[in-house]
C-alpha cells in the first residue's frame, strides 16, 4: 500500500500513484522493516529535480521493479527540502562514502536507520560503468541475506564515523582583517575573469560570495572586489540562466558561460539574487542591476506567490513540450522557425540576433536558449520591447511548468528580506506590500504559541515537520529587513523571539551551532552544516541575524553569540571562502560596527523624515540597520531619547558605542553611511 497520498508535499504526491509500497519518514516505516526483518531503502528528492523524475519514471513507475522492492524492502520517500534534517545526515554519509552526491538520493539502510550503501540516480539498465537500479537492488538483498554481520558492521562504523563530525568553532574569535583579505584573495584565484563567477562547469550564482564582495567594497573600497561583482551580475544577467522574457534566475548553468541553464527555478535562488542585484545598484548605479532585480522582484510575486500570501518552493526545470512529453526546457528554449511563427520573418530576424538564436541552436535539437550576447550596434529600444511583448505572450500559450506551491519558511524569510529592500529602493509600495503579507502568513500559520516555527505550509494548512535553524535565522532576517523598511517595530519583536529560541534550542555551552533543535527528533546524528552552498547555511544566517538584532537592541547575549558563530568563519573563510559567503558577509557588518541609524521625525508622514529614512536605507555599510518613526515613539529601542533637531527631523549613526551628531542632512547621512 503506497502511503503518500495524504502528504502536503508536491513531490511525495507525485510518487503517489508509483506501484512502489512507498512509507513516508517515520518510527512506523523502521518498525515495519524490523517486523519483517528487511532493510530499507531511502529515496530523497525534490519536485523540481529532473533526474528525480527521470528515475522515478524509469523505475519507480515500472512494474517489475516495484514488485521486487515491496518484497524485500520497506521504501521511504523523503522530500528534501520539508526535511532538510534527513537529507543532510544521509547526504553526509553518501559523500563521505562515494566523493560525491547530489539528487536524486539512494540509501539503504539497516531497521536502526544506518546507512550501509549509498548512490544518487541509478539507470533502468547498465550504462557508463553505473550498475542497473535493478542490480543495486538485488547486490544489497544478497548482501542483507548472507552477509549480514558484514553489513551491520559497515553500518555501524559509518554512523560512529558520522558521530565523530561535530565541529566545535564556538570558542573561536571572529575573522578579522586578516582572514577576510585571505578570503577576498581566495576568491580572486578562482575567479573566471572571461566570463564571471567562480570556478568550472557546472556553475552555480554566487549570490552569497558577491554580498561579501559589495560589502567588503563598502568598507575597504577594494575595487577588485565591486569588479568582481559586478562582472559576475552582468555576465549572469546577460546569460541564458537569466530568463530574458520573464525575469528570474534558473538553478545553475551547465557550462562555464551561463549558457544553457538546468531550468527549474527556485524562490531562494532568486530571493538571494534580486537582494545582490538591488545592493549591487545601490552601490554602483547600474541600470542593468537596477532592471534585473525588479524583473526577478516581479517574476517572484507573478509566478511564485501563493493564494495565501507566501511563495512557493520552484517551479520545475520539465514541460510538456506540445507532444505529450515532458522535456527539459521546453517552455523557455526557441527555434528561428519558432521566432517566425510568432514575429514575422523581419523581426524574428532582429530577434535572433539580439537574443543570440542560432539555426545550430545552443541547447537541444536546434532550440536556442534566449540570451543577451554582447554585440556591436544599437537596437531600437521600443522595437525590442515589442519584441519581447509578444514572444512571452506566446510562449504564456505554451504548457507551463509544474510549480511546488508548498511555502517554505526559511525561504519566505530571504523572499520577504528581498522585496522589501527592492521595494523601498525602487519606491514600488506594491513590492513592499508582497513581503507583509508573506511575513503575516508565516506569523499566521508556521509559527505556535510558543513561537515556534513549523518549516512548511500548503494550501493554507501547516505542515508537520519543525523549522530547522536556518527557518529560524532566515524568518528573523526577514522580519529584520521589514523592520527596517516599514517602521514596524512588531517586525523586529517577532525577530527577537525567533532569536531567543536560537540561543536555547540551536546552541551549546561552547556556542556551537546544530541545523535542529535540541528537542528534535533523534537522528543517527545532530546535523551541523556551517557551509553556504544553495543558500545560506542555519550557522552563518544565524550569525548574520543575531548581529543584527543586537545592533538594533543593544542585546550583548546576541552579540556575543553572533560572534561566537563567526569563529567558524574565521577557520573557513581563508581556505573555502566560496562556500562560506554569508558568513564572510555577516564579518564584513561585525567589523563595520554595524553601524546604527536612528531616523525620527514629527510623525512617519513627514517629507523630511522620509528622505532621511530612504536615504538610511539606501547607504552602503555593511549591515547597517535603519529605525524609523516618530520623536518619542517606543516601536525601536534605538529611538528612544532621540529629538528633533530644531523641531525638524534628524538622523542619528552610531557605531562602537560612539554616535555622530544628529543631522537633518540628507547628503551628510549619506556620506556618514557609504565608506
Amino acid at each position: 500500500m503506497n502511503r503518500l497520498a495524504d502528504s502536503q508535499s508536491p513531490y511525495l504526491l507525485q510518487h503517489a500513484g508509483n506501484p512502489v509500497d512507498w512509507w513516508p519518514w517515520g518510527e512506523e516505516a523502521m518498525a515495519e522493516a524490523r517486523r519483517r526483518d528487511v532493510p530499507v531503502l531511502l529515496s530523497v528528492g525534490y519536485s523540481a529535480c529532473h533526474w528525480c523524475h527521470v528515475m522515478a519514471h524509469e523505475s519507480f513507475e515500472d512494474e517489475a521493479t516495484a514488485a521486487y522492492l515491496n518484497s524485500h524492502f520497506v521504501s521511504v520517500k523523503v522530500d528534501r527540502e520539508e526535511r532538510p534534517d534527513v537529507d543532510a545526515v544521509y547526504m553526509e554519509a553518501v559523500q563521505a562514502a562515494t566523493g560525491q552526491g547530489g539528487w536524486p538520493m539512494t540509501v539503504f539502510l539497516t531497521p536502526d536507520a544506518e546507512p550501509f550503501y549509498f548512490g544518487t540516480y541509478f539507470p533502468p539498465e547498465p550504462r557508463h560503468g553505473m550498475p542497473s537500479f535493478r542490480q543495486v537492488l538485488q547486490g544489497v538483498q544478497q548482501a542483507w541475506a548472507e552477509r549480514r554481520d558484514e553489513v551491520t558492521e559497515v553500518a555501524g562504523k559509518i554512523v560512529r564515523d558520522l558521530a565523530g563530525r561535530d565541529i566545535s568553532y564556538g570558542d573561536a574569535q571572529a575573522p578579522g582583517e586578516e582572514q577576510l583579505g585571505q578570503a577576498l584573495l581566495g576568491l580572486t584565484r578562482e575567479y573566471d575573469e572571461q566570463r564571471g563567477g567562480f570556478g568550472g562547469a557546472p556553475k552555480f550564482p554566487p549570490s552569497m560570495a558577491v554580498e561579501f564582495l559589495l560589502r567588503h567594497h563598502a568598507r575597504t573600497g577594494a575595487e577588485g572586489a565591486l569588479e568582481m561583482a559586478r562582472d559576475t551580475c552582468e555576465r549572469m544577467a546577460r546569460g541564458g540562466i537569466y530568463d530574458q522574457l520573464g525575469g528570474g534566475f534558473a538553478r545553475y548553468s551547465v557550462d562555464r558561460e551561463w549558457v544553457v541553464p538546468h531550468f527549474e527555478k527556485m524562490l531562494y535562488d532568486n530571493a538571494l539574487l534580486c537582494r545582490v542585484y538591488a545592493h549591487l545598484w545601490r552601490a554602483t548605479g547600474s541600470d542593468l542591476a537596477r532592471r534585473v532585480a525588479l524583473e526577478t522582484a516581479d517574476f517572484m510575486v507573478r509566478e511564485l506567490r501563493t493564494a495565501e500570501g507566501g511563495f512557493a518552493s520552484a517551479l520545475d526545470a520539465d514541460s510538456d513540450d506540445g507532444t505529450g512529453r515532458h522535456v527539459e526546457g521546453a517552455y523557455y528554449v526557441w527555434t528561428p522557425a519558432q521566432l517566425t511563427e510568432v514575429l514575422g520573418a523581419e523581426d524574428a530576424g532582429l530577434a535572433a540576433q539580439y537574443f543570440g538564436v542560432t539555426e545550430e541552436g545552443t541547447f537541444e535539437h536546434g532550440a536556442s536558449v534566449l540570451q543577451l550576447p554582447q554585440q556591436e550596434g544599437v537596437f531600437d529600444a521600443a522595437r525590442i520591447a515589442s519584441v519581447r511583448e509578444r514572444l512571452l505572450a506566446a510562449r504564456d500559450g505554451r504548457a507551463a511548468p509544474g510549480r511546488d506551491d508548498k511555502v517554505v519558511a526559511a525561504w519566505n524569510g530571504l523572499a520577504i528580506a528581498a522585496l522589501a529592500e527592492t521595494g523601498a529602493y525602487f519606491e514600488r509600495p506594491d513590492l513592499v506590500e508582497a513581503a507583509v503579507a508573506a511575513a503575516d502568513l508565516l506569523v499566521r500559520l508556521h509559527l505556535d504559541e510558543q513561537v515556534r516555527l513549523t518549516r512548511t505550509s500548503k494550501d493554507g494548512r501547516a505542515g508537520a515537520n519543525a523549522g530547522v535553524l536556518e527557518d529560524y535565522a532566515d524568518v528573523a532576517e526577514g522580519f529584520l529587513a521589514l523592520a527596517s523598511v516599514t517602521g514596524e517595530g512588531v517586525w523586529l519583536d517577532f525577530a527577537g523571539f525567533l532569536l531567543d529560541h536560537v540561543l536555547t534550542r540551536f546552541t551549546d555551552a561552547t556556542g556551537s551551532l546544530y541545523d535542529t533543535a535540541s528537542d528534535a527528533e533523534h537522528l543517527i546524528r545532530r546535523p551541523q552544516d556551517p557551509t553556504d552552498n544553495a543558500t545560506p547555511s542555519g550557522w552563518s544566517a544565524a550569525a548574520n541575524a543575531l548581529l543584527s538584532y543586537a545592533a538594533h537592541t543593544g542585546s550583548e547575549p546576541h552579540r556575543t553569540a553572533a560572534e561566537h558563530a563567526l569563529g567558524v568563519v574565521k577557520a573557513l573563510g581563508p581556505r573555502v571562502p566560496r562556500f562560506v559567503g554569508w558568513g564572510l558577509a555577516a564579518a564584513e557588518a561585525l567589523l563595520d560596527g554595524p553601524r546604527e541609524v536612528a531616523v525620527v521625525g514629527p510623525d512617519a508622514a513627514d517629507a523630511a523624515a522620509r528622505g532621511l529614512h530612504r536615504t538610511a536605507l539606501l547607504g552602503t555599510a555593511p549591515g547597517a540597520v535603519v529605525a524609523f518613526g516618530a520623536e518619542g515613539s517606543d516601536e525601536f529601542p534605538l529611538l528612544a531619547d532621540r529629538p528633533l533637531v530644531g523641531g525638524a527631523a534628524a538622523a542619528y549613526v552610531c557605531r562602537n558605542f560612539t554616535c555622530d551628531a544628529p543631522t537633518t542632512d540628507p547628503e551628510r547621512l549619506r556620506a556618514a553611511l557609504n565608506g
